[in-house]
């Protein structure tokens, strides 16, 4: 993992009109909305906050029409802790984060409180749910290149690979069956291997001998004819940290020599797999021979980027809002550093080589950074967003921080994609997983992003 306000953005999709955020705002209508008469507004078509926000609503006046036969006692309000891996959110997480639902009259449907639900005698009528209106998908734009890291085999990756949006996986899950289905069922996407492997010591290693130690450890799954068929690239060492300029340049070669022995197996290199803010851009000079290989043997780059608490912490759209936008020239020192490494350094050497965010998303374990000391993975900023103005129902909140990145992504021609950490996310790591609601909304966005 890592180591180390209102401008409302508006996509390029042919409408002409701003994109509209998950949690339902949409970008440049305030004016139209002051000046439209009743009937024009009530003929609105339901947006997606109007959607999700309105099952909201439904889940909670469904709750408090259940226990009719029984008084229910006064409550107080407690905040729940989110579900380590998701299923649908239920009232009873979610109460504290329903937004307000826009109703298609001209007054508004203002969000449930949280007031305890009132006792009932015998006779009292349930009031009955609303019903949920039709959901308005994302408007439809360029090829995504969001992509995922998964651990394992999980049902999930299969339902969001069907949308043909899926530019890049990454797995520890080296199964030739799982890699097989992924193949079969997203063609298009790129499949990226990494075995599990202990920390480099660069401080004693020899690079040669440690690239032969490493080349025939891969090869035993690697060189499998299944594999070959299935696998786009393999990682080494996950978040080498060069501590010198020495260490670097050991790195370097050590990344030089396996991509020279893997190419002559044909099989592809993805070299680097840095943390995030890593490694300082003075020392890039010195992990020059490993991109000159990479590039001579159709290798790749791969990165690591992560901030927090929001995906746009220390870029350049930092603090401009929910809705920041993304222009080619956008630069940051966490996300977006990617592009400081290729302008001021890869691309004056003539190494512009593909590129992949083998991890990418919001992760509270970068330092220097504000809201809750203690959180890690996303589902730990939720109540931060909803406080801050970057959404009121989290799942949301965070895939439309998703969307601008892979936004940004769009514009780099040399980006392949950025791997999502994680769906099926390993022990440990259950506060940055994705599966359930951010996947269902996820899946939404894909669909009509998908690739040729």
């Amino acid at each position: 993992m890592a180591m180390q306000n209102q401008t409302q953005y508006t996509p390029s999709v042919g409408s002409g009109q701003g994109e509209i955020g998950v949690n339902g705002d949409t970008a440049g209508n305030e004016d139209d909305d002051k000046n439209a008469t009743t009937e024009q507004r009530t003929a609105r078509k339901w947006s997606r906050r109007r959607f999700l926000t309105g099952m909201a609503a439904g889940v909670g006046l469904l709750a408090a029409g259940c226990g009719a036969d029984d008084p229910t006692p006064t409550a107080t309000p407690t905040k729940t802790a989110l579900p380590a891996i998701g299923g649908t959110p239920t009232a009873a997480v979610y109460q504290q984060h329903l937004p307000i639902v826009q109703s298609q009259l001209a007054s508004p449907l203002v969000e449930p409180t949280l007031t305890p639900t009132p006792p009932k005698t015998a006779a009292a009528t349930p009031v009955p749910p609303t019903a949920t209106p039709v959901a308005t998908p994302f408007p439809p734009g360029p090829p995504s290149k969001l992509g995922l890291f998964v651990s394992r085999n999980d049902p999930q990756l299969f339902e969001l690979l069907a949308t043909g949006g899926v530019a890049v996986v990454k797995t520890l899950e080296l199964d030739v069956n799982f890699a097989r289905q992924i193949k079969d069922t997203s063609p298009r996407t790129k499949l990226i291997g990494r075995i599990d492997l202990p920390q480099l010591h660069l401080e004693s290693m020899d690079p040669a001998g440690a690239a032969r130690d490493f080349v025939n450890a891969l090869l035993i799954y690697a060189d499998d004819g299944r594999r070959r068929d299935t696998f786009d690239g393999w990682e080494a060492y996950n978040e080498p940290v060069p501590g010198t300029s020495d260490e670097m340049a050991k790195l370097a070669d050590f990344e030089a020599e396996r991509v020279r022995l893997l190419a002559e197996r044909g099989i592809r290199s993805v070299i680097g797999n840095f943390g995030t803010g890593q490694p300082p851009l003075e020392m890039w000079e010195r992990f020059l021979p490993a991109l000159h290989a990479a590039k001579q043997h159709d290798g790749w780059l791969g990165l690591h980027e992560y901030s927090a608490p929001t995906i746009y912490h220390l870029s350049t759209r930092d603090g401009v809002g929910r809705y920041p936008g993304v222009t080619p020239g956008d630069t940051g020192w966490l996300t977006l550093r990617y592009r400081q490494v290729y302008n001021q350094i890869l691309r004056p050497a003539g190494l512009e080589i593909p590129l992949v965010m083998t991890e990418m998303g919001v992760d509270g374990l970068v330092s220097n950074r504000p809201g809750p000391a203690n959180a890690r993975g996303w589902t730990d900023f939720q109540d931060y967003w909803a406080q801050n103005g970057y959404g009121l129902w989290g799942p949301g909140a965070y895939v439309e921080q998703l969307v601008w990145y892979d936004q940004a992504m769009q514009q780099d021609a040399y980006v392949i994609g950025g791997t999502i950490y994680a769906l099926a996310a390993s022990q440990g790591w259950h506060s940055y997983e994705i599966s359930g609601a951010v996947t269902q909304v996820l899946k939404q966005y894909l669909a009509v992003h998908a690739g040729a």
